[in-house]
């Protein structure tokens, strides 16, 4: 399972690193629209899951600063990692 989890969060940080690399270096035609449509999904996305879980889960366990930041980068992957840590 961790390395599955490890797969999933290098899958997510290229996903990542092509988004961002839209920004200084865009793609072609309407792949850099599209791109960046998928930017602002992925970072909301990801944004509302850290703000729900911190709000359901926040006061219950003690979080570090990268686990809260990590859940905005890798999402449910981050998630996988926090309930294992603190809730298994």
């Amino acid at each position: 399972m961790k390395g599955l989890l490890l797969l999933a969060k290098a899958a997510i940080a290229f996903v990542w690193f092509i988004l961002i690399l839209n920004f200084f270096m865009p793609f072609p035609g309407k792949a850099a629209i599209a791109l960046y449509i998928m930017t602002a999904f992925l970072f909301m996305m990801h944004g509302l899951q850290m703000l729900i879980f911190i709000g359901a889960f926040g006061d219950k366990i003690s979080m570090s600063r990268w686990e809260k930041w990590s859940i905005l980068i890798f999402g449910v992957f981050a998630l996988l990692d926090i309930r294992k840590k603190h809730m298994m």
